[in-house]
């Protein structure tokens, strides 16, 4: 079901490129919204029943990974039901956004965030953020090497976990890909066929590094804190780590949100994710950083202007189709 949906990205995205979206001058007033959520259901929906009672807006919410979800906005098209995508990585907003299917998100919401974290023609913006990061065994694994490309030599054959189907290891891929060209970027994942142990979950990662499974994963930083909050830091088998400055194993990306039908309620659900009590949810409960002004991310996470990130635009990363071939092509999906 997963590769029939994705299938769809290439065609459908052709055939609605040309149409485009503005914000109404008069949104509509609506009592009820439909939102496609790429996030976990675990972690997003009791923010989305906290927004449902503060509001009195009633929302609809359909699950599933966030590609495929875009698979399914776009197979949609106009007559999509949905009036808001909340998609766990900016790759798959800007696939939906490329197609013309979102509307220009209104100035006031986007100045709430820095234009980094959001779309470059407004189409979409961020609402939490996350870090690339190398997770290890550190009885297995004595230091972090110098480049996420290091993982490719023979010394890591069975030793390091990915997860091909995720939205953010697809969208760090595209990034590779951006920065480094499908030729390079193809042969690093015909190295990680053979080297990497394949999961589905970063979560999974996270565990197998934790057990002993394995000794190494690539993971977003907030699986790790919130493990870490849980079961206390000084009880973690495993640690985070980063490359050298501007590798793109450092990743910076977004979770974000993109008005699909335009309505001063789903105009309201995304104000509700960049307010003072949405930002703090994503700190408290997901461990993600915060990207209003006025929040702090309330455990120690290495401030965002200080990760050493490569320099990408999130916008560049919406050619998630050929990312995706360039997946199965290694025969990681």
């Amino acid at each position: 079901m997963f590769k029939k949906a994705l299938g769809a990205l290439v065609v459908a995205s052709s055939a609605l490129a040309l149409i485009g979206c503005s914000v109404q001058d008069s949104p509509l007033e609506k009592s009820e919204i439909t939102v496609y959520a790429g996030r976990s259901e675990a972690l997003v929906q009791p923010l989305i029943e906290q927004f449902q009672q503060d509001t009195g807006i009633s929302v609809k919410v359909r699950y599933a990974g966030s590609a495929e979800l875009a698979a399914q906005l776009l197979e949609e098209g106009n007559n999509s039901p949905a009036d808001v995508f909340f998609a766990q990585d900016a790759g798959a907003l800007g696939a939906v956004a490329k197609a013309g299917l979102m509307v220009q998100m209104p100035a006031e919401i986007l100045g709430m965030v820095p234009s980094s974290y959001s779309a470059a023609d407004g189409s979409w913006v961020g609402v939490s953020g996350r870090v690339r990061v190398f997770n290890y065994n550190p009885e297995r694994v004595s230091s972090v090497p110098d480049s996420v490309f290091d993982l490719a030599a023979p010394e890591w054959q069975g030793r390091v976990a990915i997860a091909p189907t995720n939205a953010s290891f697809q969208a760090f891929i595209t990034a590779m890909r951006v920065t480094e060209g499908n030729e390079r970027t193809a042969a690093w994942l015909l190295a990680m066929k053979t080297n990497a142990v394949i999961y589905e979950k970063n979560s999974a990662i996270l565990e197998a590094v934790e057990s002993g499974a394995v000794d190494a994963g690539l993971i977003n930083h907030y699986y790790w804190f919130a493990r870490g909050k849980e079961v206390g830091f000084a009880n973690m088998n495993s640690r985070i780590g980063q490359f050298r400055a501007k590798d793109l194993g450092n990743l910076i990306n977004a979770a974000g949100v993109g008005i699909i039908a335009d309505s001063t309620a789903a105009r309201s659900f995304v104000e509700f994710l960049l307010s003072e009590t949405g930002q703090k949810y994503f700190v408290e409960e997901t461990s993600e950083y915060p990207l209003i002004d006025g929040v702090s991310a309330g455990i120690d996470l290495t401030p965002l202007d200080q990760v050493p990130a490569p320099e990408i635009d999130l916008s560049d990363l919406d050619d998630l189709e050929a990312t995706l071939k360039l997946i199965r092509d290694a025969g990681l999906i």
